[in-house]
C-alpha cells in the first residue's frame, strides 16, 4: 500500500520486521520512538498464588508465542512443556485463564511487558524477567515509522518524532540480524544499550529451538562506537561460534 501510495506511512513493531530479506524497494523507517520496556514477563491464571518460573512442577506447560522464548525457557528449565498460543494480548490472558478454547490446560505464559502496560494490565505479570535471564527480541519495545524514500515531506514529518537513541540501538541489532539472515521462526536475540558514557554495548545469541545448543556474543562499541560496525563484529564472532548450522538446522 506504500508502494501504491494509498497510505503515507505504516507503523510497525520493529521486532516482527523480518531480518533476512531487505525492505521493499523504494521504503525506509523515517523513524523510531522512544523504546519502551523490552523485557518479558510471566504470568500465572488468575487466582494462582505462583510467583516465578521456579513455582512451576515438571511438566508444567507455559504458553508463549516466540521460539525464542520457548528456546531461553527450556535452556533452565528442560523439563517445562513450552506449547504455542498465538493472538492478540488480551485474547491470549483469557486462553491463560480459562476464558477461550485450548488444546492444554496452560500453567503460565510468558508475555512482553510493554504489551502488557499499554493494555493497563501491567500488574497481571508476576515474574520480569531481566535481559540476564531472558534476551530480548531484536527491535524489542520499539514502534517504527516507515514511509516512501522519496517522499522527503512525510519523511520530514516523521523525522520529528525520531528518537536518536534508539535509532542507534535498533540499527545495530538490525544489521547483526541481517548478518544472521534471521527468519521469522529463528531463535536469535539481540539487545543494544547505550551505557552511561556514551559507549554502545550489544548482546546477541542464537539457539536451537529447544534451548540445548546456543552460541552468544557481547561486544562494546569502543574507539568508533559505530552501531553498524558494531552490529556486524557481534554477528561475526556469532557465526564463528557456529551460528550458521543452528540457524539452517531450524525450518523455515
Amino acid at each position: 500500500m506504500l508502494q501504491r501510495g494509498d497510505v503515507d506511512m505504516a507503523v510497525h513493531c520493529v521486532k516482527d520486521v523480518p531480518g533476512d530479506r531487505p525492505l521493499p524497494q523504494g521504503l525506509i523507517f523515517a523513524a523510531y520512538l522512544v523504546r519502551d520496556d523490552v523485557r518479558d514477563v510471566l504470568l500465572f491464571p488468575d487466582g494462582s498464588d505462583r510467583q516465578t518460573l521456579d513455582d512451576l512442577p515438571p511438566g508444567a506447560v507455559v504458553a508463549t508465542s516466540a521460539v525464542r522464548r520457548k528456546a531461553q525457557i527450556n535452556r533452565v528449565r528442560p523439563d517445562l512443556s513450552v506449547v504455542r498460543v498465538r493472538g492478540a494480548v488480551g485474547s491470549r490472558v483469557e486462553k491463560l485463564d480459562g476464558k477461550r478454547k485450548v488444546d492444554a490446560k496452560l500453567d503460565a505464559m510468558v508475555l512482553a511487558t510493554s504489551g502488557l502496560e499499554r493494555l493497563g494490565i501491567a500488574h497481571r505479570g508476576r515474574q520480569v524477567f531481566s535481559v540476564d535471564e531472558m534476551l530480548p527480541a531484536v527491535g524489542a519495545g520499539t514502534l517504527g515509522l516507515e514511509c516512501r524514500r522519496d517522499d522527503a515531506a512525510v519523511a520530514a514529518l516523521l523525522a520529528r518524532l525520531n528518537d536518536e537513541r534508539t535509532m542507534t540501538e535498533i540499527t545495530a541489532e538490525r544489521v547483526m540480524l541481517h548478518g544472521l539472515r534471521g527468519h521469522c521462526n529463528s531463535p536469535i536475540a539481540g539487545h543494544c544499550i547505550t551505557d552511561p558514557d556514551g559507549q554502545l554495548s550489544l548482546r546477541g545469541m542464537v539457539f536451537s529451538r529447544d534451548g540445548s545448543k546456543f552460541v552468544h556474543a557481547h561486544i562494546w562499541g569502543e574507539s568508533d562506537n559505530d552501531p553498524a560496525t558494531l552490529g556486524t563484529r557481534v554477528c561475526a564472532e556469532l557465526l564463528r561460534q557456529g551460528a550458521r548450522d543452528i540457524i539452517e538446522g531450524i525450518p523455515h
